[in-house]
Parts: C-alpha cells; structure tokens; sequence
C-alpha cells in the first residue's frame, strides 16, 4: 500500500492506493501547512482503506509544505505530481491549470504524465484563492457565496491593480462609488481568470485543458476562464486531490521499480 499527502498552503490531502493504483482512501482537510492537517488528512485516509500506517510500503509528500512532514519516504514537487496524477486521471491532458491557495500555475503535460514546461505567478496572490479569500471579506459573503454572487453581474468593474493588497483598496473605492457587490464580484473573478490566461500563454496552450486546485471549484472562475482562453475545461471529480494521487502513484512507481 502506498501513500501520497500533499501539503499546501491553506489545505491538506493524502490518498491511499495499491499496487495496481487503485484509490482505496482519500481525505482532504482545510488545513495546510503548520497545522495539524497533514495528520488528520493521512489519518483518515487510511482509516477509509482500513489500515494502520505500518501497513504502508512508502510515502512521497508534495506541496508547499512538503519538507516539513516528517513521515515520507521521498519528497516530489507539487507540479511533477500534479502532471502525475491527472494524467492517470485524464491521460489525454496537455495542460493543467492549477490553481491554489497561494500560487498559481500552468503545466504542460507530455505523453506519459511527464512535465514539457511550467510557469507559475512568481510575485503575489494574485489570481489564486488567497486574492478570492481577501475579496469575500470585502464584499460581505463567504468564499461559498462569490461565483454565484458574480454570476449575477452584469458589467464587470475592472480590478487593475496586480497586487491583492491594493486590488483590496481598489475594490473598496469601487464599492464607495456605487459599484454593485455583484459587479465587483464578477471583476474580481475576471481579473483571476486573466491572469491564469497571462500564463497560458507563456507556456502555450494545448489539449485537453484540465483544472485542478480548490479554486476549481468555483464554476464562476472556470467559466471566466474558458472565456479568456477561447477553449473548454475539463474538472477531475476531486480537483483537489490529483497532487496528492501523484504523489501516492509515484510512491509506487519508486516499489515496482525495486
């Protein structure tokens, strides 16, 4: 039995799989690095597969805070598993978009889950959940309630400035100035989505497109972005766990290969 937990920033996630990559459990708790999420995403994944840790053959973290779990057999970058992971999921992905908690990143996938090419936002939270979270406090609602509340906008205000702490000061000024919460919303997922499209391009774009991150959760963010892009996205069943499943996969990869 193998072991993959990925560890972000804002969330933890660890999946359990045979030999022959078979999911036996999966957990994902909004806790991240520094909490005790780690721990509880792993404890449930394996109570689900009715193991014990002993049972485990070997373990590979990933993700932000993977150098701090002690646990793990071997250490594999969140891009390597995420290219890993939703390739077993969607083997005819080229491009995985991964939007997380802190950072965002496009990935270029080749035949066989390998990473062609990858760029990430390298200077704020712009255009990752962090820069959603911070525009729920603005406007009132929970970070459940934003893609509805921006799809009901009708006139998108433009968010111009690329860093969160003054796009937070921009939006407030809008807000003071008769901009509708709605409108604002739906600028503020604009502003994400083209800025996920800023990547794209940089790496090139190529079928299939797949998203995975919790923001891939919120269907107002997805469709903006399909917009910018000009193509369709693809959404696994568990957008959050595919790092997590390519570390697990890897880990056993690293057995057959004994």
């Amino acid at each position: 039995m193998f072991l993959g937990v990925d560890i972000g920033s804002s969330s933890s996630k660890a999946v359990v799989v045979d030999a022959k990559r078979k999911v036996l459990g999966e957990h994902i708790v909004n806790r991240g690095t520094g909490s005790d999420g780690p721990e509880i995403s792993v404890n449930v994944a394996l109570e689900m597969a009715g193991l014990r840790r002993e049972d485990i053959r070997r373990c590979v973290a990933t993700g932000y805070g993977r150098m701090r779990y002690e646990g793990a057999d071997k250490q594999i970058t969140e891009i390597s598993c995420h290219a890993k992971g939703v390739y077993f999921l969607a083997p005819a992905a080229r491009t995985i978009i991964d939007v997380g908690g802190q950072d965002a990143k496009v990935i270029r996938v080749a035949e066989g889950g390998m990473v062609e090419n990858f760029v990430m936002n390298e200077k704020c939270a712009a255009g990752t959940g962090r820069f959603l979270e911070v525009m729920t406090r603005v406007l009132g609602c929970g970070i459940d309630e934003l893609s509805g509340l921006a799809a009901r906008g009708r006139d998108g205000v433009d968010i111009s400035n690329t860093c969160t702490v003054f796009a937070e000061s921009e939006v407030i000024s809008r807000l003071a100035s008769g901009a509708s919460r709605e409108d604002v919303a739906l600028g503020a997922h604009v502003s994400v989505a083209q800025r996920i499209a800023g990547l794209c391009a940089r790496t090139g774009l190529a079928d299939a497109v797949v998203m995975t991150g919790g923001v891939a959760l919120n269907d107002s963010v997805v469709s903006a972005i399909e917009r910018e892009i000009g193509r369709p996205i693809v959404r696994l069943y568990d957008p959050q766990g595919a790092g997590a499943l390519g570390a697990a996969i890897f880990a056993a990869e690293a057995e057959d290969a004994r």
